[in-house]
């Protein structure tokens, strides 16, 4: 490990989230206007993204310079030192155009590409979702595990959707699938926290296809520490291909149904 443990990195991690929390709730009392499409024109950056990034890589480069650091939108930085930061600056840009109160701040630490640390700010409500490797999960500083949900008749399942056109098309199939065979189904809207509610039992199970190394680093460690199985289909590791966590006893099922009506399935 580096020269400081997980829990050094956790605690610097978190101070940045927080003020990187503070400041995109302080700027959407004004006018948020589309910066920039990316994918598609409906997959929007705004200025404050790229204000929230700026002042994290800041606030972590200048108090571990060696590091390397991945934003989702800046450039990358590499470093020496065998940690890197992977970093949302505001997971549900959409939500947060709209003023819709549900959007956070993502950050993941990685060692030698294990995450090792991560935090997930839900910035307009101020719940610190936080982990480290083997150290469990927190919700504001308390303990918490997976729904324990065994059925997928009464499980309640959260899901996002891509931005291109097609992926849409084949995602809504999946979904047309899934409604009839689990409790009911969730679009929040912000990827991190899909995963945080699956650890502090608010979901059952999430899915999703088109996450990227931002949205998913810090949520599925804290998935994973409150003991939710987490993978991708047919035993990969979690990736942009697929992401799934769920209750333990819950996941064989989910992932067999999901890769049965998958239409993008080997």
């Amino acid at each position: 490990m580096s020269s400081e443990s997980p829990q050094d990195l956790l605690k610097l991690a978190v101070e940045v989230a927080e003020e990187a929390a503070r400041l995109i709730v302080e700027r959407r009392r004004g006018t948020i206007t589309v910066a920039d499409t990316k994918s598609t024109v409906t997959d929007v950056v705004t200025a404050v993204d790229r204000e929230s990034e700026e002042l994290i890589r800041a606030r972590v480069l200048q108090a571990r310079p060696d590091d390397s650091f991945l934003g989702e939108e800046g450039d990358d930085v590499a470093g020496t030192s065998g940690v890197r930061w992977v970093v949302d600056p505001i997971d549900g840009t959409v939500n947060y155009l709209y003023d819709i109160p549900t959007y956070a701040v993502s950050i993941a630490v990685e060692y030698d590409v294990e995450t090792v640390a991560g935090v997930v700010v839900d910035a307009p409500k101020g719940e610190v979702f936080t982990a480290t490797k083997g150290g469990g999960a927190f919700l504001d500083g308390q303990p918490i595990q997976v729904s324990g949900c065994t059925e997928l008749s009464t499980a309640l399942v959260g899901t996002g959707f891509g931005y291109d056109p097609g992926r849409r098309r084949i995602q809504a199939e999946v979904v047309q699938q899934l409604i009839t065979e689990v409790r009911d189904i969730r679009r929040i809207g912000v990827g991190a926290l899909d995963l945080c509610y699956v650890a502090c039992g608010r979901l059952d199970a999430v899915f999703e296809r088109g996450l990227n190394p931002w949205d998913y680093g810090a949520g599925v460690l804290i998935a994973a520490e409150a003991g939710a199985a987490v993978g991708g289909l047919n035993g990969a590791a979690v990736s942009p291909e697929m992401s799934i966590a769920a209750s333990p006893a819950l996941f064989g099922a989910f992932h067999d149904l999901l890769a049965a009506t998958d239409p993008l399935r080997a």
